[in-house]
């Protein structure tokens, strides 16, 4: 079979996977999209819309998609199997790949966090199973709008671990650009230092762009990765570079003023206006997010290092208080984030 013929299954076809699996599709590759129901229904209906930050806008009919629900008629299928949930699926994905998927489907990790590959490796019974890292955000059209569509709203090369020949000439399309590291683990160190911002854009309800463009906030997010860096030393974990910044650098960037920020952090800023988190959008729908997979990786680390964590505890902490109440983004200002423990989680009046 030629690499380009290997059947590919996107493992939970939410933003990321319909993006991935719509690249993917649209250059002519086989691609089954495992989805949840909602997402299944709108793509049946309207087909899927895959645009990006370059002006692409391409569009697949209905009748060219093939979606289902049922994990028995998808991974059986499978050569490789992009795995695309949230880090809170991965046990019970990894469940199903094991009862379902081929002992020589190659099962590739395309989530946030660090520890995700390991957990699916653990699960699934022998099979090749590869970290990966998605650089990007993928927006998604709201509820009901058809085409669903999925946009790409930030750049960035997709990171597979080593290990796999033809990886890239299968997965590697237009838009969606792959290449493969040596050293996985440092790139998703290096990616969740800045995934530690999800939580902000969570709080604040804020675009990332806008976000990112007030110092009140970068200085919350140059706490966190201080903390993060601390703790990460203290483990022997070695981060790769964040946009072309060795990660000791990124608090000194974050901490510019406004004008040079804009200025010298054009790759940080290349950003589609509407982007958000999708910790922020989990808070909106009312859905667990990713905060013990990104915060609480860092807290697992200083846990067993002794380093304290000040600004990632209150941030945690908040997001899940947010979590609790279920009503959505809390629109936070930076100066309600760093308040006091007794007035942080405080909505704004």
């Amino acid at each position: 079979m030629a690499d380009k013929d290997r059947r590919i299954v996107i493992a939970g076809a939410g933003s990321i996977g319909c993006y991935a699996g719509g690249c993917l599709a649209l250059a002519n590759r086989e691609v089954i999209l495992l989805a949840r129901p909602r997402i299944e229904a709108a793509l049946r209906q309207g087909g899927l819309r895959v645009s990006d930050l370059q002006g692409r806008d391409r569009s697949i009919k209905p009748e060219a998609l093939v979606v289902t629900v049922d994990p028995a008629a998808a991974l059986p299928l499978a050569d490789v199997i992009l795995v695309t949930v949230k880090s809170g699926a991965t046990q019970d994905m990894a469940d199903l790949i094991k009862a379902h998927a081929r002992p020589n489907a190659v099962v590739i990790s395309l989530q946030n966090g660090v520890d995700n590959a390991d957990r699916l490796r653990a699960g699934v019974a022998g099979r090749t199973v590869l970290a990966g890292m998605v650089p990007f955000n993928v927006v998604q059209s709201p509820d009901g709008e058809l085409p669903l569509r999925v946009h790409r709203a930030s750049d960035g090369m997709v990171m597979v671990e080593d290990g796999t020949a033809g990886l890239v000439g299968l997965l590697g399309v237009e838009g969606f650009a792959v290449e493969t590291h040596g050293d996985i683990k440092a790139v998703l160190w290096g990616k969740l230092l800045m995934n530690l911002n999800n939580a902000l854009v969570a709080l604040s309800g804020l675009p990332l762009a806008t976000e990112l463009a007030d110092r009140r906030w970068r200085l919350i997010l140059a706490s966190q990765i201080d903390e993060a860096l601390r703790a990460m030393r203290a483990s022997g974990i070695e981060p790769a570079r964040i946009a072309g910044l060795r990660p000791a650098l990124l608090p000194k960037v974050l901490r510019l003023p406004d004008w040079l920020f804009k200025l010298l952090a054009r790759r940080l800023l290349a950003i589609d206006l509407q982007a958000r988190s999708s910790m922020w959008d989990d808070l909106q729908r009312g859905r667990p997010t990713e905060i013990d997979d990104l915060q609480g990786a860092i807290l697992r680390l200083a846990e067993k290092a002794g380093t304290p964590l000040p600004t990632v505890q209150r941030i945690t902490a908040l997001v899940r208080a947010a979590e609790a109440e279920r009503l959505g983004s809390p629109g936070l200002a930076p100066e309600q984030v760093v308040a006091p423990a007794g007035r942080a989680a405080d909505r704004p009046t």
